[in-house]
């Protein structure tokens, strides 16, 4: 894509952890860093936009919602410090993305290998439900992350949120008739033009996996299947 103002992904994780587009989100995040939940007292919360988290010659992309208000928002770190952060880096691990699998805070000495981790909205927002204006005012980082990201050859889209906004951000959701648009359905897989591999799963929320909406099973079988593209 073309006028994207960054001209790497450090600029690009400074502008995140510097914006200040949406005043509610801000004061939503700091509210939460300054009142905590009571297991955290202790702890300093990040209290900031959240930035991505990765190899930049990474062949993976992994996107999610947002960070969670006392996961992301507390460690600094995309899926990091909630249950939903436990899967995801357990399967990365699992699956040779990870060099250790959990991830507790910024300074844990996670690695990622070949593996890039983002989202659709930077701060945490009240029930995980970001506004559009708010959605729309994060995805130029979004955008400006894929373009950077030259390597990428899987995307694995978390949830029905995630999926529409990588399609949205990467352009392809203008590019393609509505009947070629890639549509949301756990373990879905799209091949697009250029080659890249779009993977839908279901959210790693408490929800799911309590629920059994999503089971370990059918997690790890969105990763190997991500691993076998990219062993190819």
């Amino acid at each position: 894509m073309s006028g994207i103002p960054f001209r790497s992904v450090a600029a690009v994780e400074r502008a995140v952890v510097a914006c200040e587009r949406c005043p509610s989100l801000r004061r939503y995040c700091r509210r939460v860093a300054e009142v905590r939940r009571r297991a955290f007292l202790a702890q300093r919360y990040w209290g900031r936009p959240v930035p991505a988290f990765g190899e930049r010659r990474a062949r993976l992309l992994v996107v999610g919602l947002a960070p969670a208000a006392h996961g992301g928002n507390r460690t600094g770190r995309m899926f990091t410090g909630d249950r939903s952060g436990d899967w995801l880096y357990e399967a990365l691990y699992r699956f040779g993305f990870a060099s250790q699998p959990v991830s507790t805070g910024r300074d844990d000495g996670m690695v990622l290998t070949d593996c890039f981790i983002t989202a659709a909205v930077r701060c945490a927002p009240p029930g995980n439900r970001p506004s559009r204006r708010e959605t729309e005012a994060c995805r130029p980082y979004l955008a400006a992350e894929i373009a950077l990201l030259e390597q990428v050859r899987v995307v694995l889209a978390l949830g029905a949120f995630a999926h529409e906004q990588w399609l949205r951000a990467s352009g392809w959701r203008e590019r393609l008739r509505p009947a070629e648009r890639p549509r949301f359905a756990h373990g879905a897989e799209h091949r697009l033009p250029d080659g890249t591999i779009l993977l839908a799963s279901y959210h790693p929320s408490q929800r799911n996996t309590s629920t059994g909406t999503l089971t370990r099973a059918m997690w790890h079988a969105v990763f190997r299947r991500a691993r076998r593209h990219l062993d190819a």
